[in-house]
C-alpha cells in the first residue's frame, strides 16, 4: 500500500455496537492519526458526538444510507479530505468509515478500489462487521443486510459478549464462523480494549490463516460457504475470464470470495478478494508459500447459488491445459 492512505470500514446490523468499538479505538494508538467519516440514517446526525472527536478530521454524512443515495457524498468526503490534507490544512495516515446499520458495505468498498479518482490514492484496509451477541442470531434470520455484512467481513467483532452468556456466544461464533470461515473473529465485552490488528490487511498472516479448511454450511437464508482447491498452477487469462463469467452471471449472490491462488509462472501467492461483483486487485504476497500448501484455495460465500456446479466448472478450469502464451498478471 506504498503511496496509498489505507481505508477501513467498519460496518454491522443497527443497535450492534459501531460507534461504541470506534469510539473506543478513538481512545487509543489505533486511530490517532485518522480521518473519520460517519453516515447516518437520518437528517440529525449523533454519532459524531458519541465518537467525542468533534474536529475538522470528522466529517458527517447525514442525507441517507451509504450504500445507495450517499455513494457520491462519499466520493465528495474522501476526495474533500484528500484536498484537505494535500493543501496541508489537516493531516492523516488512514482513513475509517462507519455505515450506517442498514447498509451494504459493498458500495463502499466498490467506491474505494473501483472509482478512477481514488483507487490510485487509496488502498482498502479491512472490513470489520460488529454483531450483536445478544441479539445476532435473529438480526441473522430476520434481515438479509446483516448476512451481507458479516459475509464481507475481514474481521468480525462479536460484542456484548458479557451481557449474552457463554452459550450464546458460543452459538453465534460457530454461526459466523461457518458464514465466513476465513474471517477473523473477537470476543468484545464493554471492558476489553480492541487490539490493533483489527485494523488494516493481515497479508502478513501465515498463508495457511488465509483460507479456513472445508466450511460448514450457514443455516439460514440459504447463505452457504464452499471451498474451490487446485493443485496445480493456473493459467491467469483463462481464470480471469472464468470469475468474470462467474460473477457476470451471479455477482448478486455472491457475498464474499477470499483466497490465495497459484499463477503459473508467479513465485508468491496472489491474493484474491471480491464482494459480490466488486474484485480488488490481486494482490502478490510478500510470504512464501509454506511447505506442502502450495495449491489454490478459494473460500466462496453465496447464496442461490448450487456449490457443486460452481465446483465442477472451476474444476473444468483448473485441469484444463495452459495455453500459452499466458496474460501477465498486473503487480
Amino acid at each position: 500500500m506504498t503511496g496509498r492512505l489505507p481505508v477501513d470500514v467498519v460496518t454491522g446490523f443497527l443497535g450492534a455496537g459501531k460507534t461504541s468499538l470506534l469510539r473506543r479505538l478513538l481512545k487509543g494508538p489505533e486511530l490517532a492519526g485518522a480521518a473519520v467519516l460517519v453516515n447516518e440514517f437520518g437528517e440529525i446526525g449523533l454519532d459524531h458526538l458519541l465518537l467525542e472527536r468533534i474536529d475538522g478530521d470528522v466529517v458527517l454524512l447525514k442525507s441517507g444510507c451509504v450504500c445507495c443515495t450517499v455513494r457520491g457524498d462519499l466520493k465528495a468526503a474522501v476526495e474533500g479530505l484528500l484536498g484537505r490534507r494535500a493543501r496541508g490544512e489537516i493531516a492523516f495516515d488512514r482513513i475509517a468509515i462507519e455505515t450506517t446499520g442498514l447498509a451494504d458495505p459493498t458500495p463502499v468498498v466498490a467506491t474505494i478500489v473501483s472509482d478512477a479518482a481514488l483507487k490510485h490514492r487509496l488502498a482498502m484496509g479491512a472490513v470489520i462487521c460488529v454483531v450483536d451477541a445478544l441479539n445476532g442470531a435473529e438480526t441473522l434470520d430476520a434481515h438479509e443486510v446483516s448476512l451481507r455484512q458479516a459475509a464481507a467481513a475481514d474481521r468480525i467483532v462479536i460484542s456484548k459478549v458479557d451481557l449474552a452468556g457463554a452459550e450464546t456466544t458460543r452459538a453465534i461464533e460457530a454461526r459466523l464462523r461457518a458464514l465466513n470461515p476465513s474471517a477473523d473473529i473477537l470476543l468484545l465485552d464493554e471492558t476489553s480494549a480492541p487490539p490493533a490488528l483489527w485494523l488494516g490487511r493481515s497479508d502478513d498472516r501465515p498463508i495457511s490463516r488465509c483460507v479456513a479448511d472445508q466450511p460448514a454450511a450457514e443455516p439460514g437464508h440459504g447463505a452457504h460457504a464452499f471451498l474451490l482447491e487446485a493443485d496445480r498452477p493456473l493459467d491467469w487469462a483463462r481464470f480471469g475470464l472464468w470469475l468474470s463469467m462467474l460473477l457476470h452471471r451471479h455477482g448478486g449472490d455472491i457475498l464474499r470470495l477470499k483466497g490465495v491462488i497459484e499463477i503459473e509462472g508467479v513465485t508468491a501467492p496472489v491474493a484474491i478478494q471480491g464482494v459480490q461483483r466488486v474484485v480488488h486487485a490481486p494482490e502478490h504476497l510478500d510470504a512464501a508459500w509454506p511447505p506442502g500448501e502450495r495449491r489454490s484455495s478459494l473460500v466462496v460465500i453465496a447464496r442461490n447459488i448450487d456449490p457443486e456446479r460452481v465446483e465442477r466448472s472451476f474444476r473444468a478450469f483448473a485441469s484444463s491445459p495452459i495455453v500459452a502464451p499466458s496474460c501477465a498478471i498486473p503487480a
